[in-house]
């Protein structure tokens, strides 16, 4: 049990509370100023009058999340910086993208990215891909929440003997107060403030950390790189999970499917005014976000230096590292309310726009709200934001007690399986001209993540020590693909064909 602090014990709940309370009332404030005149047009696609700048600033913290903010730094003893591998996959992945997909999504005028499917195979695959978006999505905002849960749990709520669930409710009830009206218009613009703040207090959290070590930025940088933990290549053997080949190609397909077929992510994309603005946004944010996954790992280096010098105990979860040195290693309140402010921004940027993306593929993919009229929509649109506040809380709760080790590390996996059926009926459809015999994809689609964690489960017995890292999501997507070979007929190509 981690030792709360003079200052948390008697300060930090009413002050981090205060500045949550004055946090959230900013995002009000903008919600209320953005959700002006809004209908579903504005709730779904911003009217697509967002700028590509905005939204690509935004795109950052709804990338990165609370599970870069807390996890990424903590995972660097365990794996160095060997995490620059697969975000330089995500680079290739994310010019995939800004070529291949955007100019497509753009061509066919799409709402949702899924009805692609429908396009070009018909109404099961369609159905099968929305699934697994939602099962991915829900899942991936359940586990950044829950990691952002869990630290206010410990450092805040826990002092006050508030119940773990009722922290997740409150959370989850914030999100819904400010999103339910303007949704995506909404939360292009929470989402540049939240990446503001989470940025801020990285920054801040470096320069405070390395003045209290006597240390200019200048040596900081040379003490972190010439440590232990900076190693940033590994070529040793390609067996092992960490080798260079293997965690670019996963990042490269991490990024294509967690992004490019991302109902969350493309919305965002698609809501700008035209497809050469979507590119520029995802070009100039893929290659800012390289540069912040550098300054996190760095930040990580620099915990584990200060934890080291300062003879403070690393917990067992490096997950709470961060917060532990921020809110109880005595560095000022300055440093705690940055924490927080950062921590809480990264939560709410990317389950924000996670819980529109949900209710815009749940209305539009399985609802059928575009058959309705405007006040019936608008009705059903509320109903099934609800329904999915409701769903988030219920898997946050239930991870509370599934979840042991690093929450990076575990959601990367868990996308193996759920995004795997999506690269592989979107790979299937832009790069064959073949057509599938449509009710039997969702066996396909549910064959293939089960092979593949068979092959995880033997790797080692079967390929003679092999241990698979996050590239099982491209094994996912080619079982997939070859299921979808096998039972593909020969028909004419719809006009939702592939890239043009």
């Amino acid at each position: 049990m981690i030792v709360i602090s003079f200052f948390l014990c008697l300060m930090s709940p009413v002050y981090i509370l205060l500045f949550i309370a004055l946090y959230f009332a900013l995002l009000l404030v903008v919600s209320y100023v953005t959700s002006k005149d809004s209908d579903n047009a504005s709730f779904f696609l911003g009217n697509r009058e967002s700028p590509w700048y905005v939204v690509a600033f935004g795109m950052i913290g709804t990338s990165l999340s609370g599970v870069t903010f807390i996890s990424v730094p903590g995972w660097v003893e365990a794996n160095q910086f060997s995490y620059m591998q697969t975000v330089i996959g995500y680079l290739i992945g994310y010019f995939f993208i800004a070529f291949v997909l955007l100019p497509l999504y753009y061509r066919l005028n799409l709402t949702s990215i899924y009805t692609y499917l429908e396009q070009r195979f018909g109404k099961w695959s369609y159905k099968t891909g929305a699934f697994y978006f939602l099962l991915s999505r829900i899942l991936g905002a359940s586990f950044r929440l829950f990691l952002v849960a869990t630290v206010l749990q410990e450092f805040v709520f826990n002092t006050w003997g508030v119940p773990f669930e009722v922290t997740v409710l409150c959370t989850i009830l914030f999100i819904w107060l400010y999103t339910h009206r303007g949704g995506i218009k909404t939360i292009i613009w929470t989402d540049t403030l939240q990446t503001f703040f989470m940025l801020s207090a990285v920054g801040i959290s470096i320069y405070l950390i390395s003045k209290d070590l006597n240390m200019s930025i200048g040596g900081m940088i040379d003490r972190v790189a010439s440590s232990d933990l900076s190693q940033m290549v590994f070529l040793d053997s390609f067996k092992e999970k960490k080798h260079l080949v293997k965690q670019l190609l996963s990042g490269a397909f991490i990024a294509i499917c967690m992004t490019g077929l991302d109902q969350d992510m493309m919305q965002k994309n698609i809501s700008c005014k035209n497809v050469g603005e979507a590119k520029k946004n995802m070009i100039t944010f893929s290659i800012v976000l390289v540069f912040v996954n550098l300054v996190f790992l760095a930040l990580g280096a620099l915990l584990y230096i200060y934890a080291g010098e300062k003879g403070i105990d690393i917990p067992k979860r490096t997950d709470l590292l961060y917060p532990v040195i921020a809110l109880n290693s005595g560095l000022g309140m300055g440093l705690g309310i940055m924490f927080i402010l950062g921590l809480i921004s990264a939560a709410y940027s990317s389950a924000d726009s996670a819980l529109t993306a949900l209710t815009t593929s749940f209305c539009v993919d399985f609802a059928g709200i575009e058959a309705l009229e405007e006040m019936e929509r608008d009705r059903m649109r509320k109903k099934v934001h609800i329904l999915m506040s409701v769903v988030l809380l219920v898997v946050i709760i239930a991870l509370k007690y599934l979840v042991s080790k690093s929450v990076i590390d575990t959601l990367l996996q868990v996308a193996a399986y759920t995004y795997g059926p999506l690269l592989g009926l979107f790979i299937f459809g832009l790069y064959t001209k073949k057509a599938v015999r449509d009710p039997y994809v969702p066996v396909v689609c549910a064959l293939a993540p089960a092979l593949t964690y068979v092959i995880w489960k033997n790797s080692e017995e079967w390929f003679g020590g092999y241990v698979f890292a996050y590239e099982l999501l491209a094994v996912d997507g080619l079982i997939t693909f070859i299921g979808l070979w096998a039972i593909s007929q020969k028909k004419p190509l719809s006009t939702a064909g592939g890239p043009s």
